[in-house]
């Protein structure tokens, strides 16, 4: 290979060596929630024929509410299977750039929907469920199914400006929120690619970062297997200095990043690394180092020389039936209850015709979000409840924003001739999208217009808010003509059937918000661009762990259609010797803060209610201390959660919660995490309804660390931080 020859390779597309052998590839597919359109996906036509669509689950935030690891695993299983028939028809590549695991930090963030939420100990586990089933394997040895690949790494969550935008960020934060779900996607679940964001942190373009890409990545979490690589976000090498100006040009900003270890470049920046080698920028071993990467990783799942654990999947193994009742359950498993004066469950005894009004009544392509590709069949709520109600009148009212109220006396001349009335709004990806964050959370104006008039007429009403970010619900809360909220998030290919089978009684709502709902006034208390996590005197801090102000609704709220007692099978012991807790664990764990601590268990029983119906249950364990460590403390910090399915009535089942050491500790200002001695309480679900009390005695200790950022480092051309 000629130096042109192995830059153009290092760039996505590749575009091969004829005169070798060595054909073109696109690098860049997608699977956040489904095969997914994108440069290397290629959908056949018509829809029907093979490889035309792939199953699409709902959007990673509602099936981050489900709190369910198996559902997550089972998911990713499906996506993973469904991808390799793809690339072994040549319909799309072998490496998939998915998950996004950046935490969904501020409310306005626009891509908060790709994320299950904003706690990092629920991404961790949501990360060490999904990256296994995706690759097909959980070590580093055997031929994978796909290649994954974890995004955006780091500090990336916001739209706005987000070519250009630096963060200054503590050790403390980094070690606490930025970095945990990285290290497990990398040294615990063993992702074989992470993809470089566009923004800077510390001054430095992530994509140029010495820091992360080799002190944290290859030298701290041993991101260092053959087939290990890092691909950058598109176009963010040319963002190194056209939009950081962290260099002056092209051949420059190809050579830091390379430099740094950003091994394949979306788009073409790369192909100026044959200049940055004339120029003593970098060198050619560099760019060899990083296609032997990108050749392994590629090896790794058979593109050269098949994979019989894999090369057997096709078509047949797409959008199968158990594919499709995966993708309904799904989203059933995340709808979650917010309100309900007794209306929900609807009777279609009672209520023989029903109302359908708003801007999601009929929704299709809305039900995907984004990221997603051609679904074998899009069932709307209009379609659902058409199958369900004797009468349904359906009326849009509405759009999502805007200011026409020209669809209202449709709309209510549709509810005043029906028994119920179901609203069906929110917001999608015309407010919420890449590029594109929120400048408020509020309702749309129209839309609360609208519903207010609804309530007015003393109808039974329903409101079910949609879309991934929450928006403040105060009024419709505190509204007594409105009976019933339901949060559907964006349910997938089957979103219509999950939202009327839960809004019917045939599924019950066990749903937990993976957000904390902030009232509208916290956008003007925070700076979208301060990466800041904790409260300080003149900052209310960000996620529920150190907001001080009062939500909405909090992170992990959930109402179900049944009553549940709960009480200890088993709780921790009343002390324990921090000593002797890290001594024993080094005895039997490769990392300290993954090794357990205690597995306590909860009865969970049913004992029913108005609906008596069967239900699931989702157990939330939080942990808080008020005198471990130095202040400010989180007020909690959700430790452990499970989910028990379907409890009949007056049945009950036990819920197993393990805590490991790491979920003890907290990050010091060097980002270190460490326990300190204390009292404690762990605490189940939102209101605390059972506790249990413990001592950690003796000196507090690190579990794990990450790096000291060096005072400086060696470029080989001149750069310029940013301030």
């Amino acid at each position: 290979m000629t130096i042109n020859d192995k830059a153009v390779n290092l760039i996505s597309p590749a575009k091969g060596v004829s005169n070798i052998g060595l054909s073109a590839y696109e690098w860049w597919n997608e699977g956040l929630h489904g095969v997914a359109g994108s440069p290397g996906v290629q959908f056949q036509t018509p829809n029907g024929s093979d490889f035309s669509y792939a199953t699409s689950f709902p959007l990673p935030i509602l099936m981050g509410a489900s709190f369910d690891d198996a559902l997550i695993h089972s998911v990713a299983t499906v996506i993973g299977k469904e991808a390799r028939a793809f690339a072994n028809a040549q319909k799309a590549g072998f490496d998939y750039w998915t998950p996004n695991i950046n935490g969904f930090l501020d409310p306005r963030w626009g891509r908060g929907l790709e994320t299950p939420g904003e706690d990092i100990f629920h991404i961790q586990s949501y990360v060490k469920q999904l990256v296994p089933a995706l690759q097909g394997v959980d070590n580093k040895n055997d031929p994978k199914q796909i290649i994954a690949t974890c995004k955006h790494y780091a500090v990336y969550d916001v739209e706005t400006n987000r070519y250009g935008q630096n963060y200054d960020v503590t050790q403390q934060d980094l070690g606490e929120y930025y970095l945990p779900a990285f290290k497990t996607c990398i040294r615990d679940a063993l992702a074989t690619s992470i993809m470089c964001s566009y923004n800077a942190v510390n001054g430095v373009p992530s994509c140029a970062s010495e820091y992360l890409l080799q002190m944290v990545l290859r030298d701290t979490w041993g991101f260092t297997a053959p087939d290990n690589y890092v691909v950058s976000d598109c176009d963010a090498v040319t963002n190194i200095w056209d939009s950081h100006h962290f260099t002056t040009d092209g051949e420059s900003a190809a050579a830091v990043a390379l430099n740094a270890g950003t091994d394949l470049n979306c788009n073409g920046a790369y192909q100026n690394l044959t200049e940055s080698v004339a120029n003593n920028m970098t060198t050619e071993s560099a760019m060899d180092q990083a296609l032997t990467r990108l050749y392994h990783a590629l090896f790794s799942v058979g593109y050269f020389d098949g994979a019989s654990s894999w090369d057997g999947l096709s078509w047949t193994d797409v959008s199968t039936p158990d594919a499709q009742a995966l993708a309904y359950e799904a989203a059933v498993e995340g709808i979650t209850l917010l309100k309900n004066d007794g209306l929900l469950p609807l009777s279609t005894k009672t209520f023989s015709s029903v109302a359908l009004i708003g801007p999601w009544a009929n929704a299709t392509a809305q039900l995907q979000g984004n990221y997603y590709g051609v679904a074998p069949y899009l069932i709307s709520p209009l379609e659902a409840f058409q199958s369900s109600f004797d009468k349904v009148q359906y009326v849009e009212g509405t759009s999502i924003s805007g200011t026409d109220n020209t669809g209202f006396p449709d709309a209510i001349a549709a509810a005043q001739s029906s028994d119920a009335i179901i609203y069906l709004g929110g917001i999608d990806t015309t407010v919420e999208a890449e590029g594109m964050d929120r400048t408020s959370i509020e309702w749309p104006g129209n839309q609360l217009d609208l519903i207010s008039q609804l309530g007015g007429l003393g109808k039974p009403l329903v409101v079910v808010q949609f879309g991934g970010g929450q928006v403040d619900d105060t009024v419709i809360l505190q509204n007594s003509s409105i009976n019933s909220i339901i949060w559907a998030g964006y349910p997938g290919q089957n979103g219509g059937n999950a939202v009327c089978d839960v809004l019917t009684g045939k599924k019950a709502a066990a749903g937990r918000l993976p957000v904390t709902q902030y009232p509208a006034e916290y956008t003007k208390e925070t700076n979208i661009f301060d990466p800041t996590i904790h409260s300080n005197t003149t900052f209310p801090g960000r996620t529920y762990r150190w907001y001080t102000g009062e939500p909405v609704l909090p992170f992990g709220y959930g109402l179900h259609y049944t009553n549940f007692t709960l009480s200890w099978e088993t709780q921790p012991q009343s002390t324990y010797s921090i000593q002797t807790l890290v001594d024993d664990a080094k005895n039997g764990a490769e990392y300290l803060d993954i090794a357990p601590f205690v597995n306590v268990s909860v009865t969970v029983k049913n004992a029913g209610g108005p609906a008596n119906t069967a239900s699931d249950y989702v157990g939330l364990l939080f942990l808080s201390s008020p005198n471990a460590g130095p202040e400010p403390r989180p007020n909690k910090t959700l430790v452990s959660y499970a989910r028990a399915h379907d409890i009949p009535v007056d049945g009950s089942q036990v819920l197993s919660l393990p805590v490991n050491l790491g979920s003890l500790a907290r990050a010091d200002a060097n980002g270190d995490l460490t326990i300190y001695p204390g009292d404690y309480v762990l605490s189940l679900d939102t209101d605390a309804g059972l506790s249990a009390k413990f001592q950690l005695t003796g000196d507090s200790a690190i579990v794990d660390t990450i790096p000291r950022q060096a005072a400086q480092y060696n470029y080989t051309v001149p750069v310029y931080p940013q301030a």
